[in-house]
């Protein structure tokens, strides 16, 4: 007889192959956190429905869990609902129409605004946030306190989609949302219950070979076996969705083939300057 122990190892091997296309090493036992991790999709259909009250402060207390570089908190997270303002920062991250549909939009900020005038305040310099270590450790802040919050959305039923593309504009981005120098807005996130009529899917990533080395990198033939064999997952992948089938090498080569492809944000450091960022 089947036990639950059995059945929660059946769901984390469905999970791993959802994931990778291909056989995994045994797996150890399942949980709802590994559930939760390995089930992630990007959502770009939601639902017209609100969120339940509470909600935005849950996520926010799940960000604010995760770890931060000498506890210095260097983020902050502003919550957009009003569809005009939605509407708005849409057309400067590329017209993406999920901004518009989801009835939440996150955009996380590196802040580090508050601690230049907590140290104005003591009447002590500050001179080392304007070294690009600073602004570093300000993305890796936010990037984790972001991923706790979609960690902990998902696990109530919710869907998101980061939206990078933020970044085509900064300048505008800022105004748009009142932003003071020393703070940059580095991605949004579409917050919302997913439309059951238009389900996400499980995008296949590269095999654990690809990305996971022992004791020293390699990137030798093993490296370039995987990939290999991810591009085959990943044409049948796009396939399913009714996708133009290409492969991931391809795609890769052309998201940083030139300036061009960057869609407006090779100008990043200039923009980054101007916004109070000395990066020295």
């Amino acid at each position: 007889m089947a036990t639950s122990e059995d059945s929660a190892d059946d769901r984390l091997r469905h999970l791993l192959r959802e994931r990778y296309r291909e056989e995994q090493p045994a797996p150890i036992a399942c949980n709802a956190t590994l559930d939760v991790l390995l089930s992630h999709r990007s959502v770009r259909a939601y639902l017209p429905k609100p969120l339940h009250q509470g909600t935005l402060e849950t996520l926010i207390a799940a960000a604010q869990s995760a770890s931060s570089s000498s506890n210095l908190q260097a983020w902050s997270v502003i919550a957009v609902e009003d569809p005009d303002r939605r509407s708005r920062l849409a057309a400067l991250a590329r017209n993406q129409s999920h901004i518009l549909q989801a009835p939440l939009f996150l955009v996380w900020l590196i802040d580090l605004n508050r601690l230049g005038r907590l140290a104005a305040a003591r009447g002590e310099p500050s001179e080392g946030l304007d070294y690009l270590e600073s602004f570093l450790m300000g993305a890796v802040d936010t990037s984790l306190a972001a991923q706790n919050a979609v960690v902990a959305l998902e696990s109530l039923g919710l869907g998101a989609v980061y939206i990078g593309a933020i970044r085509n504009r900064p300048a505008e981005v800022s105004a748009e949302l009142g932003l003071p120098p020393h703070v940059f807005a580095l991605f949004g996130l579409c917050v919302g219950w997913p439309d059951p009529a238009k389900p996400a899917s499980v995008k296949p990533r590269l095999p654990n070979d690809a990305v996971l080395f022992r004791e020293r990198y390699n990137d030798g033939q093993a490296q370039r076996n995987a990939i290999d064999r991810y591009n085959r997952h990943l044409r049948s992948f796009q396939q399913e969705e009714g996708l133009p089938a290409q492969d991931w090498s391809v795609q890769a080569s052309d998201r940083i083939r030139d300036a061009k492809a960057l869609h407006g944000r090779h100008v990043l450091r200039d923009v980054l300057h101007e916004l109070g960022f000395p990066l020295k």
